[in-house]
């Protein structure tokens, strides 16, 4: 998959079918849009577009009640070039753009970037200043710009069949739901840092954890002890069991929650080197204990446990 940038190298090479979203966690949702461009592409001999954005453009429009995001805009781009897409346009999400008014943005992106042939979008999809982009405004406009326009009804799946999007999502891990939001991902969810450094406890107790730092919009499950994987810089991925929350044994206000990552049988400096964490199963709330060793009692079944959940996952 090639990645344009608009403004900047924005040019695909041929004529496109595209699709235009946010795709915050490129769900499952985004993957049946996306098969539909692309089915529309190998129709008609057009090459398979996304456009998205480099940052959510709630955060630019409402930044008080903007989303945390699930994918950042690396991972994001990632997860568009493994559903098949030619090309993924991004377009620097700014206070000018905002202001735009819709039919610039078909002119100067759609077709002055992609010449697009064919668009594919939710019914409900809305762009441009105020939102006054839509549907309808699309196909009056693909009528004199030369392009066919297909809105389609959200898709739903999961517990209560319900429209699959990043705001359910986003509601599930808050619940601690992180298997429902990977069945709804297509995959667990991830959260990607660099490993620092901590207080040394866990290492005292047993049991020395990886302190993921984490940037302050990614979408972290409800604080609790989860079963997941590990993933470092050279690919491999490691069972571990991961505690996400403020340490109440040792803290009364520790502040934000922190992920440690306790790796299975595992001895290594990690330390400085980039991380990715993937939640597969919720063991536990969060809880204080009365002292260190029920801690470490605890710890120690939550690290059988989680043999059990991943084995029966399997690698």
């Amino acid at each position: 998959m090639e990645v344009l940038h608009y403004p900047g190298n924005c040019l695909a090479g041929r004529p496109c079918a595209a699709t235009i979203g946010a795709f915050d966690g490129v769900h499952i949702g985004h993957r049946l849009v996306i098969d539909r461009v692309r089915h529309a592409a190998a129709e008609q001999g057009l090459a398979a577009a996304a456009v998205t954005f480099d940052r959510h453009p709630a955060s630019v429009v409402r930044p008080k009640s903007a989303p945390k995001l699930l994918t950042d805009i690396d991972q994001k781009l990632e997860l568009l070039a493994g559903t098949g897409l030619d090309y993924a346009l991004v377009v620097r999400f700014d206070e000018e753009v905002a202001e735009e008014p819709a039919g610039k943005f078909v002119e100067d992106v759609l077709v002055g970037c992609l010449d697009v042939k064919a668009v594919v979008v939710g019914h409900d999809f809305h762009f441009g200043r105020h939102r006054t982009g839509n549907v309808a405004l699309l196909t009056d406009m693909g009528r004199d710009l030369g392009f066919d326009v297909t809105g389609l009804r959200l898709f739903t799946g999961g517990l209560g069949g319900e429209p699959i999007s990043s705001t359910r999502i986003r509601a599930l891990l808050a619940e601690g739901a992180v298997g429902e939001a990977a069945s709804l991902l297509g995959r667990p969810h991830q959260v990607r840092g660099v490993v620092a450094g901590g207080d040394k406890r866990g290492r005292l107790l047993g049991f020395p954890t990886a302190n993921v730092s984490l940037a302050a919009e990614i979408a972290l499950p409800a604080d609790g002890v989860y079963a997941g994987w590990y993933m470092r810089p050279d690919g491999v991925r490691r069972p571990a069991a991961i505690s996400l929350g403020r340490r109440p044994t040792y803290y009364r206000d520790a502040g934000l929650s922190l992920l440690e990552a306790y790796l299975l049988d595992f001895d290594g400096d990690l330390y400085g080197e980039p991380a990715k964490v993937e939640f597969v199963a919720h063991l536990r709330p969060q809880a204080r204990f009365e002292s260190s060793q029920a801690l470490v009692d605890q710890m120690a079944r939550d690290v059988t446990t989680t043999r059990q959940v991943l084995g029966r996952q399997g690698q």
